[in-house]
């Protein structure tokens, strides 16, 4: 071989291993743009697989949620009732009533309407019997207390007179409250006012129990005027109500939801140990609350469970709900058991509230500078720990997602507790700020139940006159006031009779 031919073959050669090296070059490319897509989909696939575990973890805690440990109400548990878990600590004493409590009971009256005698029977056919009946005394007397359903007929007249001075006749005026030829008195209109509102009852179940209770034609339309009027007469009470409640020192606000004509609209309650107030509104936050008119001009402190729109009111102080965070914590106990802050917090709530007792029974108007300190640490070690427990989660480099990393519920309570220390504390720092917003949650539980018995409310109008009387009621009651009486007297124009 020449080696013009040598030189050939090795120069073919080099182009053979050039053209393998770029083959294996590409086939390497190839391979690297596989792997990096096999990752990409194994990221997308651990980001889905974590997200997955996220959604059964959260729908996981909702189906351990009940009225217990969260914010649910009772309604919502249905069949299925958590078992009833007290957070009293046991007293020792034996359940029921205790030594010395009065208790209620009937009492025998002195004066019965009507008496009837019983005689032996064995002495009925005696010859004897008028003898000795005449010598009879009364060995035991049961009474029977019952009421009689009677309707009372008062007939109006008005009398003319010949006046001799000036030869005209001169006729008797009618009270300003008698203006038909027939109606329906104080008494009777005040019962189906009662019954539509305390009692709960729907216009078609009031019209149904006065009708055949008392025989008389009390149609659907005659109870709905009835309870309008009623709630008309109480416009200037319900304003001084509100006036009231604006000038507060403490007062309690919550809201709950209602069907109103198909449509949940939302009752907004501020109430206090002494006035309630209720009113309506499509929205249920800064909108509905600024309708109602309390929280703009309020300048005390605000009890409420932590809703966002309640902290846009900067002009008052605020107290938070603690028997609200006590449920959450009960949630984070029950769904979380591995969070041991949550233990820690609610022994510690449940510890200041125990402290603020026993110093009020002493006669305290505040706990001493000691106890403030310890809870002040105590609270924030726990915080500390909680924060541990629950670092903020890191993002997923594998996808791309805009907005903020979810923390959670436990977190966000944490950091809640942590904002919002002063307001969870106020409690023990201002013994006028009571420790729950329980108040507010009896103020508008009539709402609830009247939804539940009546279905719903027909038209707004209709909602906002059972509100004003509701408010109207709940005022009377805490003046020491009979609901029934504070209804009749505003049914016959003396409604500012509970503040005499």
């Amino acid at each position: 071989m020449t080696s013009e031919e040598l030189i050939d073959s090795l120069i073919q050669q080099v182009k053979e291993q050039s053209e393998t090296i770029d083959n294996l070059s590409r086939a390497l490319n190839d391979s690297n743009q596989t792997n990096k897509g096999l990752r990409e989909t194994i990221d997308g696939l651990q980001s889905t697989i974590d997200e997955l575990n996220l959604a059964i973890k959260v729908l996981t805690e909702k189906l351990g949620m009940n009225s217990r440990n969260s914010s649910k109400p009772p309604a919502s548990d249905g069949l299925d009732k958590p078992a009833p878990k007290s957070l009293k600590q046991p007293s020792g004493k034996k359940v029921g009533g205790q030594a010395g409590h009065p208790g209620t009971h009937l009492n025998v009256t002195a004066e019965p309407d009507e008496i009837i005698l019983y005689t032996p029977s064995v002495c009925l056919s005696c010859p004897n019997h008028d003898v000795c009946a005449s010598r009879a005394c009364v060995g035991e007397t049961r009474q029977v207390i019952d009421a009689v359903v009677s309707v009372k007929v008062t007939a109006h007249q008005s009398l003319v007179l010949d006046c001799p001075l000036n030869g005209m006749p001169q006729k008797g005026e009618f009270p300003d409250d008698i203006k038909a030829t027939v109606q329906y008195g104080g008494n009777l209109q005040a019962l189906a006012v009662a019954l539509n509102t305390i009692g709960a009852v729907s216009v078609n179940r009031t019209h149904e129990i006065l009708s055949s209770v008392f025989s008389i034609p009390l149609s659907t339309g005659t109870v709905s005027n009835m309870v309008s009027r009623c709630a008309n007469g109480l416009t200037g009470m319900v304003e001084f109500i509100f006036r009231k409640l604006a000038a507060a020192r403490i007062g309690h606000f919550d809201e709950t939801g209602t069907r109103v004509d198909g449509k949940t609209m939302w009752v907004h309650n501020a109430s206090n140990s002494e006035y309630t107030y209720l009113t309506i509104n499509e929205k249920r936050g800064q909108e509905g609350m600024d309708a109602a008119g309390v929280l703009p001009i309020f300048a005390g402190t605000a009890i409420h469970d932590c809703w966002g729109p309640y902290w846009k009111y900067t002009n008052c102080l605020h107290g938070l709900c603690c028997a609200h965070l006590l449920r959450e914590l009960i949630g984070v106990e029950d769904n979380h058991p591995e969070q041991t802050w949550a233990t820690a917090f609610k022994e510690l709530l449940l510890d200041m509230k125990a402290a603020k007792e026993k110093a009020i029974e002493r006669g305290d108007n505040q706990l001493s500078s000691l106890h403030l300190s310890f809870y002040d640490i105590l609270y924030d070690q726990i915080v500390a720990i909680g924060y541990q427990e629950n670092p903020i989660p890191e993002p997923n480099p594998g996808k791309k997602k805009r907005g903020r990393v979810k923390k959670g519920k436990v977190r966000a309570l944490l950091e809640r507790l942590d904002i919002h220390k002063a307001s969870v504390c106020l409690f023990i720092y201002d013994f006028d700020v009571p420790f729950d917003n329980n108040l507010a949650e009896r103020d508008q539980r009539m709402v609830k139940t009247k939804t539940k018995v009546s279905g719903c409310f027909r038209s707004k109008d209709g909602a906002r006159d059972y509100l004003k009387i509701m408010s109207y009621v709940g005022t009377a009651k805490k003046q020491g006031i009979n609901p029934y009486e504070a209804i009749r007297q505003a049914i016959i124009g003396t409604p500012e009779f509970i503040f005499a």
